[in-house]
């Protein structure tokens, strides 16, 4: 018998624990190949035709794995490597762990082809499409839940309603004013700037009037609110999913919809219109101070100008966006929340993608209401 790299532990009782030896061609595995063994054994790397372990007596995950490594490292490119004398358990413990072998490292990526673009394109559009076919059907069974709420009042949940209407209303109200307000100094001290090389600082009002009323109050309130209570809708409802509460609520016979969505989406579709208002008010102060103290323009100057120059329609015209933004920053939030699964990476992707698709979808609606305004003269 030839020997070759043997490498023997004996455990405190001087018994055999593991011992690896090469003898015609095969790697015989010998004792109890375990946790606390298998670090013991080695082998020089040496191409084998076989591994024998039909002498080990114990073996436990760790013994399999060294089992499975040392078949891979030694296996070449035409044959594999045997594995003799494993009964039924040690067979299965085997397969179980070469199953979760980590895969080998197949070297840097592939360039990707045209055609492979042209499919990641493709499937990237697919993937787009069902979530567009999903959130359609989710709008309609909340717009089906808010009709039925109508037919029957009891079934809405006033003291959920207004306990949502608090957090995304009265709490958003000194961040969204703030904003608004810095908004309308930016805007009027730039507008100052361009309107005074052509002697026209006058129209500063009316720029800042158009801006804020038609367009920045009412977006820029409903970005603050994207951020800040979509993302809140997604994490609660989703933290809930993880916590099997939401199938705890189908268990008993409650609706998740009716239940979770609805006062949700409702909160939005009545605070947001009020914190547009506010929005456009702080804009038009901030506009308003920062007129004065650039071009000399005097609040009652400002104040008479806006009145005589600036069509309500301008005003109308955010405020009528207000609940189809609320609607799509509910539906969204509402949406990826109940699509948590049961880990927190999943809570975290689909937290951040709820923020960025309704911050998107409010950016897409409110280009498409500018294009529609416009046909129709408003």
């Amino acid at each position: 018998m030839v020997q070759t790299g043997e490498d023997r532990s004996r455990d405190q009782s001087s018994d055999v624990a593991a011992t690896a030896t090469l003898e015609d061609g095969r790697l015989i595995l010998s004792g109890r190949l375990l946790i606390d063994t298998v670090a013991t054994l080695n082998h020089d790397g040496q191409r084998v035709d076989a591994i024998d372990i039909a002498e080990v007596s114990q073996m436990d995950t760790a013994g399999a794995w060294y089992v499975v490594d040392a078949q891979r490292r030694m296996t070449d490119d035409t044959d594999d490597v045997a594995i003799l004398g494993a009964d039924d358990m040690q067979q299965q413990l085997i397969e179980v762990v070469r199953r979760n072998m980590p895969p080998d490292d197949t070297g840097p990526a592939k360039r990707k082809s045209l055609a492979d673009r042209v499919e990641a394109l493709g499937r990237k559009t697919a993937a787009s499409a069902q979530i567009a076919v999903e959130l359609t059907s989710f709008l309609g069974q909340v717009i089906a839940a808010l009709g039925s709420m109508v037919i029957h009042p009891r079934r809405l949940r006033l003291t959920s309603l207004v306990h949502h209407m608090q957090e995304v209303g009265w709490n958003a109200i000194p961040i969204v004013a703030l904003m608004s307000f810095l908004i309308g100094v930016v805007l009027a001290f730039q507008g100052s700037v361009q309107l005074r090389q052509f002697g026209a600082e006058v129209f500063v009002v009316d720029l800042i009037a158009i801006s804020v009323l038609r367009e920045l109050g009412i977006l820029l309130t409903a970005i603050i609110v994207a951020g800040r209570s979509g993302s809140a809708y997604t994490a609660a409802i989703g933290s809930m999913k993880m916590r099997e509460e939401v199938d705890a609520m189908r268990t008993i016979g409650l609706d998740p919809i009716d239940i979770l969505v609805v006062p949700r989406v409702l909160a939005l579709i009545l605070m947001l219109p009020v914190l547009g208002l506010i929005s456009d008010l702080s804009g038009l102060v901030g506009g308003a101070i920062m007129s004065w103290i650039e071009l000399g323009v005097s609040p009652a100057v400002f104040q008479a100008r806006l009145v005589s120059n600036t069509d309500v329609w301008h005003f109308l015209a955010g405020m009528i966006k207000a609940p189809f933004f609320a609607m799509i920053i509910g539906i969204i939030g509402c949406y990826e929340g109940l699509k948590v699964g049961g880990n927190a990476e999943s809570l975290g992707r689909l937290t951040s993608t709820s923020v960025v698709l309704s911050i998107f979808m409010v950016i897409v609606a409110d280009a498409i209401f500018s294009v529609v305004f416009a046909l129709i003269g408003i």
